[in-house]
């Protein structure tokens, strides 16, 4: 017997030293399985991509719950004898890490990025983020991840911006991406734009007023924000509610709070007629809502609050002051001339940045946009219900991927989510004020300004923004000077082309005609609108394709008590102290089992000792089986009746764990193999064979130990997505190193 099965089983000597071996056999790249004959030339393909972590710090659970479950998807397909490719890589995630080197320095300097400058601060961050992906690297491979490292890629390397450039140019080309005017969620902590889909809402008590504008005002409005009504055009009502009828179409010239306003009331069946008075006081520059009611009635827009969140009016008694501060103003002021009619304390939403936490004020600025109304012709098109040579839209091409099963969503309810979400999408606001990430390939002519007039040969053509997949020296129509634009793109625009711009979509790679479309995207439900929706929405317009064919959408790793993980609970737990304490395996499964697609799991460190009790009792089987039947064992060709029985059982739950597992259903497999291991195997079939083993009739003692070394083989090959340390480790035992569990054949019963 070996000497390692005599002592207790150590996953902190045995899991890095594993990793090592799987690395040095080349054979997480699909190309060495071909060239080694592990794998067959023409074998089927299965590929997918990592979804890639960012590189703002370390690893957490949820991370780790990606990193388990894309592995039990890879390994499996691996020893089913696909040509199986999971490519990884990382983001460079451009709010969160600038944000985070942007804290160490105020902190540790008191400095701000402009006391840098932008060539400074950029050297820090990626500084920062070199070390930091070094860090989850490292984190990923103990995990145990069986990740083709020779293909890694990075959002922000070479290869990712030449793809990201050319695609901006096309865009705007179509006329999908355009610079416009309008409002966006203007994050004031961190001076920059956000998404939609980058706004979280936290609950707050807040205080409802109800009021008129003057005196001789006909409508009172009622509003959480009075500050915002310094900048009202107009008074909104349901064109059927009685009340108002009367007004409509009226207009009246007052005096709010020191501020001269024109009033218009206007009618809109948006209105809400049971809300507040059933009258919404209009703000164009500082509603979403608003800003569309202002296009369509031609009200004119007048912005109140500055991207510091301080009012710009010229009243003295405001200007310059934050929000809350005006607002008190106001409201003293309603109250000091009669206006106030009711106060009432309400609950309610509060719009925050994601990254910052900074409250979001809706503000109208000049941005970059991409279209997801605006027709366009896909020239090559593989997407059900879309015609090559046809015209159809961004949004169009992200419904009719799922609405004919093209991609496929699991758990199904999640597609009834992503069409409300499409439904409901309004144009995509691409451009972020910060100088971290993909800056924005457009030049502008500025050879007409006051530094230049000398040399002014500024044609109408220099109006028009230069975009170009190359950095631009001068301008090409006038030769005169250019400067790039300032800002950068938003992070989703890079990783939503991730899994084309990784395989080599521009060199048109053996890679990209081999693995794309990739076969499963494995990430968080939160980030179903972030990064998937994207991914189609990009890939369906560079390719005319799909990025991939399954969704696997996992739920949040809670604490015991259900709780989000977080610094200020103290309660998150970290995989690597994990993997450390009680082994990556029990860490992994620990993960899978009673975590179902699309649903919250908890973890905590009884759980996770739990399996680390059942690593070691595989340990132990292990042990005996290798004591009492020989290696020789499971050649023996003939088992007895009981045997037999006990085979088919096997063999029934290896067809019951394949249909499993080809159904994602990896939860349910993780269970089953528990109670088989410890209830069935151990409890039961190796009790009831030891009396055999022992006894002296030769053929029932050959029987058992052929049957103990099939059994224990099966399962070592079942568990081995789950734990691929352990059961790695002891099949280099049994079979004395001579071949890799990694690229062993999947279980094949008998039928």
């Amino acid at each position: 017997m070996n000497d390692k099965l005599t002592k207790p089983y150590n996953p902190g000597e045995t899991e890095p030293r594993i990793y090592k071996l799987w690395e040095d056999s080349g054979f997480f790249n699909p190309d060495i399985c071909i060239a080694k004959g592990v794998t067959k030339a023409d074998a089927p393909v299965f590929s997918m991509v990592m979804p890639p972590p960012n590189v703002t710090g370390v690893l957490h659970m949820g991370h780790a719950m990606m990193l388990t479950v894309e592995d039990i998807m890879v390994r499996f397909k691996r020893m089913q004898g696909f040509r199986t490719l999971w490519l990884p890589g990382t983001d460079h995630a451009a709010i969160a890490t600038q944000s985070k080197v942007e804290k160490i320095i105020q902190k540790e300097e008191g400095k701000n990025r402009h006391d840098l400058g932008r060539e400074e601060l950029l050297r820090r961050v990626e500084a920062f983020a070199k070390e930091s992906h070094d860090t989850i690297v490292n984190q990923v491979r103990v995990m145990g991840a069986s990740t083709d490292w020779s293909r890694e890629a990075f959002t922000l390397d070479e290869v990712r911006t030449h793809a990201v450039r050319t695609i901006f140019k096309s865009m705007y080309e179509d006329g999908l991406i355009y610079r416009g005017q309008r409002i966006v969620n203007w994050d004031p902590k961190g001076q920059t734009t956000v998404s939609d889909d980058e706004v979280i809402y936290e609950e707050r008590q807040a205080k409802l007023y109800t009021f008129k504008y003057a005196p001789d005002f006909p409508i009172s409005i009622a509003t959480t924000r009075p500050e915002t009504k310094v900048g009202d055009t107009a008074v909104a009502v349901h064109p059927e509610d009685a009340r108002y009828q009367q007004y409509i179409g009226k207009e009246y010239s007052l005096t709010f709070a020191g501020v001269p306003l024109t009033i218009r009331i206007i009618a809109d069946a948006n209105v809400d007629p049971a809300f507040g008075t059933g009258a919404l006081g209009v703000t164009p520059a500082h509603s979403m809502i608003d800003w569309d009611m202002a296009e369509k009635n031609k009200l004119p827009s007048i912005q109140v609050i500055n991207e510091h969140a301080k009012m710009m009016v010229e009243s003295p008694e405001l200007k310059g002051k934050k929000v809350g501060e005006a607002r008190e103003v106001i409201v003293a002021w309603l109250r000091e001339q009669g206006l106030l009619e009711k106060e009432e304390d309400i609950k309610q939403n509060i719009s925050l940045a994601e990254r910052t936490n900074g409250v979001i004020e809706p503000l109208p600025k000049l941005q970059w946009f991409i279209d997801v109304n605006k027709p366009f012709v896909v020239k090559d098109s593989k997407i059900s219900g879309i015609a090559s040579g046809s015209e159809t839209t961004l949004k169009d091409i992200m419904r009719l991927t799922v609405e004919h099963a093209q991609i496929k969503i699991i758990p199904d309810h999640f597609t009834k989510t992503y069409f409300h979400w499409i439904e409901n999408l309004r144009d995509w606001c691409i451009s972020r004020q910060i100088w971290y990430g993909h800056r924005i390939p457009v030049w502008y002519c500025i050879s007409g300004t006051e530094s230049h007039k000398s040399q002014n040969t500024k044609t109408k053509e220099c109006e028009i923004p230069i975009t170009s997949v190359e950095d631009i020296a001068s301008c090409p129509h006038c030769g005169g000077v250019v400067a790039q634009d300032e800002d950068t793109l938003d992070t989703w625009f890079s990783s939503g082309l991730w899994t084309f711009s990784t395989l080599g979509w521009l060199e048109k790679t053996k890679d990209f005609a081999t693995y794309h479309p990739t076969d499963v995207l494995e990430t968080g439900y939160g980030i179903l609108f972030f990064w998937v929706a994207r991914m189609i929405l990009m890939t369906g317009y560079a390719l005319g394709d799909i990025p991939f064919h399954t969704v696997y959408l996992h739920g949040t790793v809670r604490d015991d008590k259900g709780r989000t993980m977080s610094k200020s609970l103290g309660n998150g737990i970290d995989p690597i102290d994990v993997a450390q304490k009680f082994g990556a395996d029990a860490g992994r499964i620990s993960l899978v089992i009673g975590s179902t697609p699309g649903t919250d799991s908890r973890i905590f460190e009884d759980k996770i000792k739990g399996y680390k009790h059942f690593a070691n009792k595989l340990w132990n089987i292990t042990r005996f089986v290798e004591t009492n039947a020989p290696q020789t064992a499971d050649a023996v060709a003939t088992l007895s009746e009981k045997d037999q029985a006990i085979r088919s059982e096997l063999e029934a739950l290896v067809r019951e764990v394949t249909t499993d597992m080809e159904k994602y259903n990896y939860h349910l497999v993780a269970e089953k193999l528990y109670h088989y291991i410890w209830h069935t195997f151990a409890d039961i079939i190796v009790e009831e064979a030891k009396p055999r083993l022992q006894g002296a009739d030769e053929k029932e003692k050959a029987s058992a130990q052929a049957m103990l070394r099939q059994v224990l083989t099966t399962i070592l090959k079942l568990l081995h997505p789950f734990m691929p340390f352990v059961t790695e480790e002891i099949w280099q035992i049994l079979h004395e190193g001579k071949s890799l569990l990694l690229v062993e054949a999947w279980p094949s019963p008998q039928q």
